[in-house]
């Protein structure tokens, strides 16, 4: 405000009396703010009316009244007269520059006072603030002591729940279904645990009706087989009294239909122990021996008829190692039977070799027969199915089926690789 009102004075530019309009402006809402924010009884207050009365009595003793003769200055001479002399009067009185002095040391002291409270309140605040630090740091340490001891209540308590119910897995596994597990919650592993309880409970009842329905067949079948070969070998019995009795009286016509009864009943006791053969896959439990699979293979040879002039070659050594020996030779004896009996070379030839792997072997029997379309790969297994006519080459359809049947038990699995007239290579796998 001096600045503006002393460079207008001496100048006459509007530009320094807008910015004197301006401070003056700016000075009014400071002052009318700092004293709508303090206290009355406030001593900062009282201090700000002092201001405030120096500062009106600045305005109205010397700014103001300088100002209206200088507007007035420039109209005549004694005008310019007047201002001249107002305004020596007024600096020659010291009057202005006591109340500028004033008016700097009230404002001096006002703002110190600021800034001693501002030092006060900040000293306060960062107490506050560090016993805010220290009360969170100690509510911190107290959450993470109870999250933590509520952490680990939780996971003990969850991890009991899961491992009990893990036992009871395992027992069931092990084929115990009289296992219960009690749990009162009301979450998603008390649902678990009842339906582990149901899956025990369900599966004891399907396996006591399994194992029922397992001996019922067992038994059907052993009483089918005695029942069917009685009235079998009665039939046969009765063919050979009337070839004995009677055979000279026989006719060549009447002569070869005997031989087709003939040929039907031992094809009827050959299904009939291929049913047993089949039933009787996985019931009894194999002892674990020594076996040397060379000799295996010479054992099956001697007990097949192999025409003469068919080769039976085995490429390389075969392993020997501990494992049962009645399910290999029955593999072994029907893979190889088939290839003898559908070969339809009269010097047919049989490689038996076979391929190391980490945890098994796997085990090859390749002929030169005629092979097999792949329109009945899928039906060669499934028993009672024969890709020949029945009475042109004697089967049961029961072989291959026993073969798949033993392998499925051990988890093991059996190949065909073969086209029409180009041989046929079996393989299968077999646990070392």
């Amino acid at each position: 405000m001096i600045s503006g009102l002393r460079g207008y004075l001496f100048a006459g530019e509007n530009y320094f009396i807008q910015t004197y309009d301006s401070a003056k402006t700016e000075n009014e809402t400071i002052l009318a703010e700092l004293s709508s924010i303090l206290a009355d009884s406030s001593a900062q207050k009282q201090m700000l009316l002092k201001i405030r009365t120096i500062n009106n009595q600045w305005l109205d003793d010397f700014s103001t009244p300088l100002i209206a003769a200088k507007n007035l200055a420039d109209n005549s001479d004694s005008s310019l007269v007047s201002f001249n002399k107002l305004y020596r009067e007024k600096l020659s009185s010291g009057s202005e520059r006591y109340l500028n002095r004033q008016l700097q040391i009230f404002l001096r002291e006002f703002i110190n006072n600021e800034y001693t409270s501002r030092d006060l309140r900040t000293k306060i605040l960062d107490d506050s603030v560090q016993n805010t630090r220290r009360i969170s740091f100690y509510l911190t340490t107290l959450s993470v002591v109870v999250g933590s001891i509520i952490a680990i209540f939780l996971a003990y308590r969850i991890s009991s729940r899961i491992l009990l119910m893990v036992r009871m897995a395992n027992e069931i596994a092990r084929g115990n279904y009289e296992v219960h597990m009690k749990d009162s919650g009301q979450d998603e592993l008390t649902n678990l645990a009842r339906s582990l309880n149901n899956m025990a409970k369900v599966l004891k009842e399907n396996f006591a009706l399994l194992k029922r329905k397992n001996e019922e067949l067992d038994q059907f079948a052993h009483i089918v087989s005695h029942d069917l070969k009685a009235p079998l070998r009665g039939i046969d019995n009765v063919v050979s009294w009337i070839e004995e009795d009677h055979g000279s009286e026989i006719s060549p016509k009447v002569n070869d239909y005997l031989q087709i009864i003939k040929g039907r009943l031992a094809r009827g006791e050959n299904l009939i122990r291929g049913i047993l053969s089949y039933a009787r896959v996985g019931k009894e439990k194999q002892d674990v021996e020594y076996l040397d699979l060379n000799e295996l293979i010479g054992e099956v040879t001697e007990t097949l008829p192999i025409p003469q002039g068919f080769r039976i070659k085995i490429l390389g050594k075969l392993p020997m190692f501990y494992t049962e020996k009645l399910p290999l030779l029955q593999i072994f004896t029907n893979l190889i039977g088939n290839a003898i009996k559908y070969n339809h070379k009269k010097d047919g030839e049989i490689k038996i070799y076979h391929r190391e792997e980490p945890s098994h072997y796997e085990f090859f029997v390749e002929d030169d027969g005629p092979g097999i379309s792949k329109n009945y790969h899928h039906k060669i297994f499934v028993i009672f199915q024969t890709l020949q006519e029945r009475d042109s080459l004697e089967s049961t359809g029961v072989g291959l089926a026993i073969v798949k049947k033993i392998l499925d038990d051990r988890n093991q699995e059996i190949h065909l690789a073969s086209e029409e007239g180009k041989g046929a290579i079996f393989s299968f796998t077999w646990p070392k």
